[in-house]
């Protein structure tokens, strides 16, 4: 099966300064370089998901402070993570990269079959990505070493919870060192 990353909201304003999230969020870039590194040496597509929002955004009504306005320094990704001018950039104004975009039919173009899903935070834009991949026919795999949330507790709830969910094999918990393996078996992912 032909694979392809999403790396979810890696970007300047939720990764700068020193919350709880950016923190978890700065600790797994390590490990989501190697994994873009592996997807480049087997032709698999790196896919940028960017929250890009409007000053008056609905989402804004909530808890959730004004980050990753359309057009500004923030939402771009930080400069640690290694980026191609070959990879895709989805922009999205909710939690899931297929919300409103036209990320599903991107992957279909380029016969993508399975998503890794990487990035912050995991209970909210990593899952509702992942899961949405499964809603779109896609297998779907969130690579839990690099996948960050800022409370510890919920990360390995959200990962516990999936790891061993009803939607297996179609939605996969893996570490990135396995899904790497699978990658560069046969140039693609295993069923």
């Amino acid at each position: 099966m032909r694979a392809a990353l999403i790396v979810v909201d890696m970007l300047k304003d939720n990764l700068e300064g020193g919350s709880k999230v950016a923190v978890a969020g700065r600790a797994i870039i390590p490990q989501i370089n190697r994994v873009i590194s592996a997807c480049r040496e087997v032709g698999a597509p790196v896919v940028f998901a960017c929250d890009s929002f409007l000053k008056e955004d609905f989402l804004f009504r909530s808890r959730v402070r004004p980050h990753c306005i359309r057009g500004t320094e923030g939402c771009r990704v930080v400069e640690e993570i290694a980026r191609s001018p070959e990879d895709l950039v989805v922009e999205k104004r909710r939690f899931s990269a297929f919300f409103k975009t036209d990320l599903d039919q991107t992957l279909r173009t380029l016969k993508v079959e399975t998503v890794a899903v990487c990035g912050i935070t995991t209970p909210y834009c990593v899952l509702t990505t992942a899961l949405d991949a499964v809603s779109n026919d896609f297998y779907s795999i969130i690579l839990r070493d690099c996948t960050a949330s800022p409370n510890q507790e919920v990360q390995n709830t959200v990962l516990e919870l999936y790891s061993n969910g009803p939607l297996f094999p179609l939605l996969r918990v893996l570490d990135s060192r396995k899904f790497i393996e699978e990658l560069k078996g046969k140039g693609e992912l295993a069923d």
